[in-house]
C-alpha cells in the first residue's frame, strides 16, 4: 500500500491537499480511494477558472466499478487541470499523490486547512474502516 504523505491534509470522502505557502493547492485523491475504486477509467475535472466551495462537489471520477463524486477539500479557483491524468486516468491508480494528481487551485479562505484532517488523524479514519 502507498503511505499518506506527512504534508499532505485529507479530508474524509479520501481527498488530499498540498497547499503552498504562495496560496496555491495541488488536489487529488489518496491511496485509499483509489484502490477502493479499482481501475480508473474517466475523470471529469472543473475547467480554469471554475470555482471550488470546500467539501462540495467538483467532479466526478469513474472506475470500472463505480461513479463517484469528487470533493473539493478548499475553496479556491481553479488554476490547471492535470490532462495528463485526464488523458490517462490509470496515471492515478500507479501514483495518486505524484502523476495522478487532479487540480491546482488558488485558496481564497485561509481557514480551509484547520477543517481538513492530518495524516495521523487520516490514517486513523482508514484504519477504522478497514475492520
Amino acid at each position: 500500500m502507498i503511505e499518506n504523505p506527512d504534508s499532505l491534509l485529507y479530508t474524509a470522502e479520501h481527498e488530499w491537499v498540498e497547499i503552498a505557502a504562495d496560496g496555491t493547492a495541488v488536489i487529488g485523491i489518496t491511496a485509499f480511494a483509489q484502490e477502493q475504486l479499482g481501475d480508473i477509467v474517466y475523470l471529469d475535472l472543473p475547467s480554469p477558472g471554475a470555482t471550488l466551495t470546500q467539501f462540495s462537489k467538483m467532479g466526478e471520477i469513474e472506475s470500472v466499478k463505480s461513479v463517484s463524486d469528487l470533493l473539493s477539500p478548499v475553496h479556491g479557483e481553479v488554476i490547471e487541470v492535470n490532462t495528463a491524468a485526464v488523458k490517462s486516468p490509470e496515471l492515478i491508480n500507479e501514483d495518486p499523490y505524484a502523476t495522478g494528481w487532479l487540480i491546482r487551485a488558488r485558496l481564497t479562505d485561509p481557514n480551509d486547512p484547520g477543517r481538513l484532517l492530518s495524516r495521523s488523524e487520516y490514517d486513523a479514519l482508514v484504519a477504522g474502516l478497514d475492520h
